[in-house]
């Protein structure tokens, strides 16, 4: 496969924030994932677990999304702050019917986010909420000077305010968030999103509620009717093997499942493509940011399991996805400003996963790994071969190219020819593969998938010629 670089042509910045992720009260993600509380024999800074936070530190996570996803538009703020012996027990009707103590609220996420490095990405709540607990929300958060919410924060021992970067009004509004009808929504979103003020410097980047996969008619009516006040619209699209009734295995699945979840997690190109063309009719600039806040793989829970709490397994092919999904967020990034993998730990697509003290990284969480440099770096525009098993993408920041491939043949290794436009020099290469196709990291053997250094490449003159195995993704980064 021979591929044309054209190094030396401007592309557009691939933000940061595509490689952001997602946080919802939801089985075990939170409590016993992130979060332990300060008295817990795990290892933990004020409550977050230190080695869960050390790992996604590792891989410079850009933004956390919290509360939700469903659980946003059932959620009350209020019920999360002050004393923890105080906070009000609810029970989560989305996830599993548990009752939850309230101890993770405001006070904790922006802990967790200030521990991680990132930035804050709220959803707020329409489906339940009123405009008045938004706003509140909004001022007890970011109000720096003298008011009522700013004086509660302040005496729930909080003196200075925290930044919101991001904001979102509503979640899946067309379904667990209410089941509206999209003209509905939009007039709810123009009234709601007006009481999220700014009160310091930070301008909130204001993000409404857009279609579940290919509602496109959802898309038009919120883009005509609410677009002049939004800064970005959402997204979801889960990977699947087939329909929502009948998830396919997460383990021990056939070849076909194989096939069915790639080209699933590729229907993504099309939906992005589509949604942007409507977009482009209401917003030529590309002034509004499409936020595709939740993607992943959704399939079968691990068998045992709270079938609530969307624990499943992560293998070799959902690194395939993961490869694939960020390389197509790449190739539109005039217009995907965010995204958000589902979810951070323990839940769908998960980077991490832990049992009591024990903690494995997935084999998604190496992909953000090997993929980590392309942060904030600007497309490269390329052409070549056509190959139906071979996704790539390429980016350069300043002085440094990365070029990142995925071989998802279940056999084949793949021979493959870079040419640019300046004679290279080499920095770094690592890769992961799978023997298997089902091949995955538990807590009996935690790195039967890890990050390897990859060897199998040669450079003459302008020309980087390499050959992947099977089933794996490899990064490759140079000088030039």
């Amino acid at each position: 496969m021979n591929i044309q670089v054209l190094n030396n042509k401007n592309g557009p910045t691939i933000s940061k924030y595509i490689y952001g992720h997602f946080a919802e009260h939801l089985g075990r993600c939170i409590y016993e994932g992130l979060y332990v509380g300060e008295e817990s024999s795990i290892p933990n800074v004020n409550g977050m677990r230190i080695d869960v936070v050390e790992a996604l530190k590792n891989i410079d996570i850009p933004v956390l999304r919290w509360p939700g996803g469903c659980f946003a538009d059932e959620y009350h703020w209020k019920d999360g702050i002050g004393p923890k012996e105080n906070r009000k027990k609810i029970v989560n009707t989305h996830w599993g019917g548990v009752t939850e103590n309230n101890h993770f609220g405001t006070h904790e996420f922006f802990e967790l986010t200030k521990q991680l490095g990132c930035e804050a990405y709220i959803n707020g709540n329409v489906g339940s909420g009123t405009v008045q607990e938004m706003q509140e929300w909004v001022e007890y958060m970011t109000m720096d000077g003298e008011s009522p919410m700013s004086a509660l924060r302040k005496a729930n021992g909080r003196e200075d305010s925290w930044k919101v970067k991001f904001f979102g009004v509503g979640n899946e509004s067309w379904g667990c968030g209410g089941n509206m009808r999209p003209e509905y929504y939009a007039d709810l979103y123009r009234r709601y999103q007006t009481y999220v003020r700014q009160y310091g410097s930070d301008r909130i980047y204001k993000i409404a509620c857009g279609p579940n996969i290919d509602d496109y008619h959802w898309m038009e009516e919120v883009m005509k009717i609410a677009g002049p006040w939004m800064d970005g619209i959402s997204l979801h699209h889960y990977a699947l093997t087939g329909a929502w009734e009948d998830k396919g295995p997460a383990l021990n699945f056939k070849e076909e499942h194989w096939w069915s979840l790639i080209s699933s997690a590729y229907k993504m190109d099309e939906l992005i493509a589509k949604h942007s063309t409507i977009m482009d009719k209401y917003d030529p600039e590309k002034r509004v940011g499409l936020i595709v806040d939740e993607w992943g793989s959704w399939l079968a829970v691990e068998p045992g399991t709270n079938p609530g709490f969307l624990y499943q397994q992560n293998t070799i092919r959902d690194a395939m996805v993961a490869a694939i999904t960020l390389n197509i967020f790449h190739k539109h990034a005039e217009r995907v400003y965010m995204a958000n993998i589902a979810q951070t730990v323990n839940v769908l697509q998960s980077m991490i996963l832990t049992e009591g003290e024990k903690m494995v990284k997935t084999p998604s969480y190496y992909v953000f790994e090997l993929y980590k440099k392309h942060q904030d770096g600007e497309l490269i525009d390329s052409y070549g071969d056509k190959n139906d098993t071979v996704s790539y993408t390429v980016s350069k920041k300043e002085n440094q190219l990365t070029i990142s491939i995925c071989n998802y043949s279940l056999t084949s290794s793949e021979d493959l020819t870079f040419t640019l436009d300046a004679v290279p020099q080499f920095q770094e290469a690592n890769y992961i593969a799978g023997e298997k196709m089902d091949d995955h990291n538990d807590f009996d053997q935690a790195e039967r998938i890890r990050l390897l250094a990859f060897t199998n490449y040669e450079i003459k003159e302008n020309k980087v010629n390499m050959t992947v195995p099977a089933m794996s993704v490899t990064t490759l980064t140079l000088e030039i």
